[in-house]
């Protein structure tokens, strides 16, 4: 896409029962690389469902240890965004194989946490899977397209530029000492989403 558009992509991360005791310095991590954590959710999947999320691996002859690995204890499923989510959190994790990762991904979190090619550590979405995977572990979530392209400019144009203008014009006036934190609160105060209350509502008795 052609610059200036706004595009947040999330993915799936799932820290697997092996790290779960590096849940605090993996979200570190995650944090420090750009990424914010939309939703997150603490599971212990039965061999049942673990078999239908890895659904597309039946078959294989490390299939049944993968359920059985995955179903053993707690894990802990996060929904990340930014830009180019599913690509970036597939680099910052490393290699499956952690051997491997420690050769030539020695910073990721599959070589730091990792432990062998299954236990190790994280699981990351592609781009084919991350909608699903996100449903999956979210069944409440809405994975709507974001809006691109003019699109994009009509929804800033629209709902949001005339609002920013106003809180930027005020802000030039009040010149306050921190304004980032006044614009903020003026934002906060002055959002033209706010619900309403209609406070002329009157009940009457049947």
């Amino acid at each position: 896409m052609e610059p200036p558009q706004i595009y947040v992509e999330r993915t799936l991360a799932i820290i697997k029962p092996d790290a779960i005791e590096s849940l605090t310095d993996i979200e570190e991590i995650i944090k420090r690389s750009g990424f914010t954590i939309v939703q997150k959710r603490r599971a212990h999947l039965t061999p049942e469902q673990t078999s239908d999320f890895y659904a597309e691996h039946y078959g294989k002859m490390f299939f049944p240890s993968l359920v059985a690995y995955m179903s053993s204890g707690p894990i802990v499923a996060m929904v990340l965004a930014r830009e180019n989510a599913v690509e970036y959190w597939r680099e910052l994790i490393g290699p499956p194989n952690c051997f491997r990762a420690r050769e030539t991904h020695p910073d990721s979190i599959r070589a730091l946490y990792g432990t062998d090619d299954q236990r190790n550590a994280v699981h990351g979405s592609d781009h084919d899977g991350a909608e699903r995977e996100i449903r999956f572990m979210f069944p409440e979530s809405i994975v709507e397209p974001i809006p691109t392209g003019q699109a994009a400019k009509d929804y800033l144009g629209k709902l949001v530029n005339p609002t920013l203008l106003k809180g930027l014009t005020s802000l030039c006036k009040h010149k306050p000492e921190d304004p980032i934190t006044w614009l903020a609160d003026w934002l906060i105060a002055n959002n033209p989403n706010k619900p309403c209350v209609n406070d002329d509502i009157h009940v009457t008795e049947a």
